[in-house]
């Protein structure tokens, strides 16, 4: 490969610095998140947008997941110059982590350098001991192993990601996204993270705090099969005053049992699912009814007022219902 005399892409920018590992075994989906993030050139974001670059840890070749072979722009110097330093999934949970990468990464934090895992890339950011002592998330698969390697971590396999301001750690690979996504938003603001995320499909933003999967199987001919209904019929009455004791009585079950069943099949607890239909409902009319206004739409999605509506908005998106549609009504 030919070296530009910048190994960034979009050498112009003056935005963040951000690398992203590649080493042999890299886990491709989580590489190809933090480059769709970080790594697209995005003219409409102006030229403080992040400057991205690929990061060797060992000579190659260097294979990927799904038969690919990867070619970084550069070793490990370019970590002296990041500001973000992205570990994007490890090659597994039990391999070992070069000492030369460690060295470079307790380098970088000592120097300011942000540090994200994702996934199964907290094997790399606990081994360095940075987050001895300090909250972090993996994929729930592997929380039983970090947690008995390093029981000095305080690991939550509850939550999508945890920020701890210098260090951030995600869980599944698609919560990876959401982690990305989050960085986007402190870095530039919602505005800015709500574009990114309109063009990756994806939700605007999904709190760090919501759960990353369902505890426990439920069988499907039982809770599968009187809960399903269940679901169906809140979508429909969102407009509606909805309590515990009434989607309780729906579902046949005592109030305490219906909780504890509604969150291994939704992985929340009824008013968690409630409070995101609604928003999510909110969300469809502002991008779809560009007449209708803020105050019907918050009797239509169940929020009652628009100072209820405003509120959730404010807490959950970071924005306003008239900020988001501005950012996102259809076109006509």
């Amino acid at each position: 490969m030919t070296q530009q005399s910048s190994p960034f892409s979009s050498s112009h920018l003056t935005g963040p610095r951000v690398v992203s590992l590649v080493y042999d075994g890299l886990c491709t989906f989580e590489f190809g998140v933090a480059v769709e993030v970080f790594g697209l050139a995005r003219p409409e974001m102006g030229e403080t947008w992040y400057r991205h670059a690929t990061a060797a840890i060992e000579p190659g070749p260097l294979r990927a997941a799904g038969g690919l072979i990867a070619t970084a722009a550069g070793g490990l110097e370019l970590l002296e110059e990041a500001d973000l330093i992205v570990v994007p999934g490890w090659r597994g949970i039990d391999a070992p982590v070069p000492a030369p990468l460690l060295d470079a990464l307790c380098g970088a934090h000592a120097r300011g350098t942000r540090l994200m895992s994702l996934c199964s890339g907290i094997a790399v950011l606990a081994a360095t001991g940075l987050l001895d002592a300090r909250r972090a998330t993996t994929h729930w698969r592997y929380a039983e192993k970090v947690a008995t390697r390093h029981p000095q971590i305080h690991l939550d396999p509850d939550v999508l990601y945890v920020d701890e301001g210098d260090i951030l750690t995600a869980a599944g690979s698609a919560a990876g996204i959401d982690l990305c996504l989050h960085v986007v938003r402190r870095d530039f603001g919602p505005d800015v993270a709500n574009s990114v995320a309109r063009r990756l499909v994806v939700p605007p933003h999904r709190e760090g705090g919501q759960a990353q999967f369902i505890v426990r199987p439920v069988p499907r001919e039982r809770e599968g099969q009187r809960l399903g209904p269940l679901i169906d019929w809140i979508d429909t009455n969102l407009q509606n005053e909805l309590t515990l004791a009434d989607m309780a009585d729906r579902a046949g079950m005592s109030k305490r049992t219906f909780q504890r069943r509604f969150r291994d099949l939704t992985g929340s607890s009824p008013g968690e699912f409630l409070l995101a239909r609604r928003l999510r409902r909110a969300c469809d009319l502002l991008e779809r009814q560009a007449t209708i206004s803020v105050d019907d739409i918050a009797l239509a999605s169940g929020f009652g007022t628009p100072a209820t509506l405003r509120h959730h908005f404010r807490n959950r998106l970071s924005t306003s219902p008239a900020a988001y549609r501005t950012r996102f009504r259809h076109a006509d």
